[in-house]
């Protein structure tokens, strides 16, 4: 009975930890960013100042970039929701290139030093992804045997894929922080506009990733102890 109830919670927070790795996986809002520029301004229908903003949404598969006009004070990230989606965007493979189009230059070290971390982070993601998969058809094979070897393989993995989901998690908090030199960029574009500023802020897929991190560690740990507790049984 107990065994019963592990493999059931085991599985149940398995195919959770599944869900939603693919979820932060496939969609392309790990980083929010909002581009303003108050050097020129236009008056609303309404009679408040309006100016031109830029957002930015990006993952691992695409970036995205669109303008936007807004009034003062307006909460801009409502329109990053998929019910308010702008009607045209310029998107580019994120994968290929760790800047934006406007700072691409591909002759410089940080350039290269960016891609290659870059680079890094998408292995991690997509290793975490597919050791999570795996893990979950091992447990499926190894329910109508009771194969402890194939429970403890499938939690082995979804302890691995926790593991490198929380090493994307943190590398990406490095990558907003520190690596993508958002300080430089700013300075670089006040020199034309002294008004302009950005907004980073961590997406919807770069939350659910730690949601996915517990539910595949805890699956994880579940099944080893369901592995361990049938090795025992039939020795």
């Amino acid at each position: 009975m107990k065994l019963s109830i592990g493999i059931f919670f085991g599985g149940l927070f398995g195919a959770l930890g599944i869900l939603i790795y693919l979820v932060a996986f496939g969609s392309d809002y790990w980083l929010l960013a909002k581009e303003i520029e108050k050097c020129s301004e236009n008056q609303g229908i309404d009679g408040n100042a309006t100016h031109s903003v830029i957002l930015h949404h990006e993952g691992f598969f695409w970036r995205c970039w669109f303008n936007h006009a807004e009034e003062e004070n307006s909460n801009t990230m409502e329109t990053f929701w998929f019910t308010n989606q702008a009607p045209t965007k310029n998107c580019t493979h994120a994968y290929l290139s760790p800047f934006p189009q406007n700072r691409d230059n591909s002759n410089s070290t940080s350039y290269h030093s960016a891609l290659v971390y870059r680079g890094f982070w998408n292995i991690f993601m997509l290793l975490g992804v597919v050791t999570a998969v795996a893990g979950g058809f091992l447990i499926i094979c190894a329910a109508p045997f009771t194969n402890h070897r194939l429970y403890k393989a499938g939690g082995g993995l979804f302890l691995t894929s926790g593991i490198l989901f929380g090493l994307v998690v943190v590398m990406h908090v490095f990558w907003v922080q520190s690596i993508s030199d958002i300080k430089g960029y700013m300075d670089t574009r006040q020199q034309d506009c002294s008004q302009f500023t950005v907004f980073v802020r961590y997406g919807w897929s770069f939350m659910l990733a730690p949601i996915g991190i517990f539910f595949a560690l805890f699956a994880g740990m579940l099944f080893l102890l369901v592995g361990h507790t049938i090795q025992v049984h039939t020795n």
